[in-house]
């Protein structure tokens, strides 16, 4: 298990700003699909004065019949795989990369609890995956530990730091 130490706001923020800079120095832009993190990633990178310039937009894709309507996931692979899974991290980046025009996107599907875990999907258990027209896609299984909170926080945290890190 993954343990984040408990990022604040301003930790957050610092990760948002790098990425705000790196994408603007680069003419790039970013949109976002969200689960279990409710727009909380979004939230953090328009926080940022100026995000305009390279924040193009944010889903928030929490049922499975909206990750099916705005980003084109597949209910096929919902329903074989579990929106908490790879295959559908996957497909909402890919869905919110082509349905917005960004060059690049990152999604997250996890489950934050308290309830909702089972033995093969624990609570904590958080899927993040990147899209880019830039480089090939990656896909990351996190398993947080805490509470909802902590979980969520920890999922924005981790989704920062993956775009941050990526090839533009």
């Amino acid at each position: 298990m993954i343990r984040l130490e408990q990022l604040d706001d301003n930790s957050l923020r610092s990760l948002a700003e790098q990425l705000g800079e790196r994408l603007l120095a680069a003419g790039k832009r970013v949109a976002t699909a969200e689960s279990c993190t409710g727009g909380w990633v979004a939230k953090c990178l328009t926080d940022i004065p100026g995000s305009s310039r390279w924040f193009e937009r944010g889903y928030v894709t929490y049922s499975n019949l909206s990750k099916e309507q705005a980003i084109a996931v597949s209910g096929e692979v919902i329903t074989t795989f579990g929106a908490v899974s790879r295959p559908v991290a996957e497909q909402m980046a890919a869905g919110a990369l082509h349905v917005s025009g960004a060059d690049l996107a990152v999604a997250i599907t996890g489950i934050a609890g308290p309830e909702g875990g089972s033995a093969d999907k624990p609570v904590g258990l958080v899927w993040l995956a990147l899209a880019s027209r830039s480089g090939p896609p990656i896909a990351q299984r996190n398993q947080f530990v805490g509470d909802r909170e902590a979980i969520r926080r920890a999922a924005v945290a981790a989704a920062l730091k993956l775009l941050v890190g990526a090839q533009l």
